[in-house]
């Protein structure tokens, strides 16, 4: 294991009451599962809790994006499978940092609670946030069995979608009332078109003129339960039926992963490469939004995509697979289209749509905007992670206290 603090990291929590709070992933890398946890702690009043990040694998540059200096970063370098052998270090651990929350995200950071509760941590929640490739519509009988053994050492859950809690509550055989749904939420000052610009503004670097072109663009992992070969094959789909658009559509993937080279060949064999750009990964995420004129998200599986929410943010119409939350997200025919997972076609018929009448995507994306600012505010969702560990820790009155099971209205038995 490896503990990468800073002196002010170090010292922070001797003496402090501020209860802490351990967020548990596999990795913490560009992704988002991992944005929301950084929103979470950049927003939430840094006077009620501290925080740290524990991560199984490897923590990489994207804790640059933390805005607080009291987050403390541990990597366990974890190689790939069961990792048992891992207890003995992850009790340690939670014994020397003493959190009153372990929060755990998807299933390869659950086997966590185990430890967590051997080491009385008081209080221990586990997320569901999105599906792996191996279980795709849930049915993985493995994985069911998996969450079955650890459920008693879970005080509650969070899922991210009607369709994630349904799956805990039915499957996995959570009680309703350890489940939770929450939403993600989305800076609508980061995301969103200038003051009085209506239109797609010049995206750094990118040798398309939103001016001239219509830029479909896509943000995300390139990994193959976000699929964008699919998008890839709806482009060249949709500029085969309308050859015509080769002068105006463009296609924007931003992102790192395996697949980049595979849709970039795809795109070679099409001689369609100069009408793409694969620039891999960003940082600059709200300036790409503010470049496109239609989002696009591919995914096999999703929870609730951060990145949906940051285009409907933008301004922008979705066109996503109807999958996980996405269907929770777009309004279906109001704010952006819903197609099949899996299938270029349905793909490259709703992008051609949007293409071929533009007055049609900009409602859209008005329509987005306004049902972000009205349901999935970064306000709400912080007063929603804040109010649950307040609850699942008896504080609502507001006193503040110290990690321990003493005084914490949570019992550390199973349950």
């Amino acid at each position: 294991m490896t503990a990468d603090l800073s002196m002010a990291q170090a010292q922070t929590g001797r003496g402090d009451r501020r209860p802490l709070v351990l967020h548990v992933m596999y990795r913490f890398d560009t992704g988002g599962l991992e944005n929301g946890v950084v929103n979470l702690i950049n927003h939430m009043p840094a006077d009620r809790y501290r925080h740290a990040i524990l991560a199984l694998t490897e923590i990489t540059d994207f804790r640059q994006r933390l805005q607080r200096d009291d987050v403390s970063f541990h990597a366990l370098h974890k190689p790939p499978g069961q990792g048992f052998w891992l207890y003995p270090t992850l009790y340690r651990l939670f014994r020397e940092l003493r959190p009153a929350v372990v929060h755990s995200r998807n299933l390869a950071a659950l086997e966590v609670q185990l430890p967590a509760w051997l080491a009385r941590v008081p209080v221990r929640i586990h997320g569901e946030h999105g599906r792996d490739v191996g279980d795709l519509d849930g049915r993985n009988r493995a994985y069911q069995r998996v969450r079955r053994f650890y459920k008693p050492f879970v005080s509650h859950y969070i899922a991210l979608s009607r369709d994630l809690g349904e799956y805990l509550t039915g499957p996995v055989g959570v009680a309703p009332a350890r489940v939770s749904q929450f939403v993600n939420g989305v800076d609508t000052q980061r995301f969103q078109r200038e003051a009085g610009d209506a239109s797609a503004r010049q995206i750094p670097g990118c040798p398309f003129d939103p001016q001239q072109h219509w830029l479909i663009g896509t943000v995300g992992r390139m990994a193959p339960v976000k699929d964008q070969l699919m998008l890839t094959q709806a482009f060249v789909a949709m500029l085969s039926a309308a050859p015509e658009l080769r002068a105006r559509a463009r296609l924007v993937m931003i992102g790192e992963g395996p697949l980049r080279a595979q849709c970039q060949a795809l795109l070679d064999q099409a001689g369609l490469s100069e009408l793409a750009w694969l620039p891999g990964e960003r940082s600059d995420v709200p300036a790409v939004m503010r470049g496109l004129h239609v989002f696009a998200l591919p995914s096999m599986a999703e929870g609730i995509s951060n990145t949906i929410l940051e285009a409907m943010a933008s301004g922008l119409p979705v066109v996503a697979t109807e999958v996980g939350g996405n269907a929770d997200l777009v309004s279906a025919q109001i704010s952006g289209l819903l197609v099949p997972a899996g299938e270029p076609g349905p793909m490259a018929t709703a992008l051609l749509r949007l293409t071929r009448e533009p007055a049609l995507a900009a409602s859209m994306g008005e329509a987005g905007r306004q049902r972000v600012e009205r349901d999935f505010s970064m306000r709400a969702m912080v007063a929603r992670y804040q109010g649950l560990y307040d609850r699942l820790l008896g504080r609502e009155g507001g006193a503040g206290r110290t990690g321990g099971t003493a005084g914490t209205g949570q019992s550390s038995q199973p349950g």
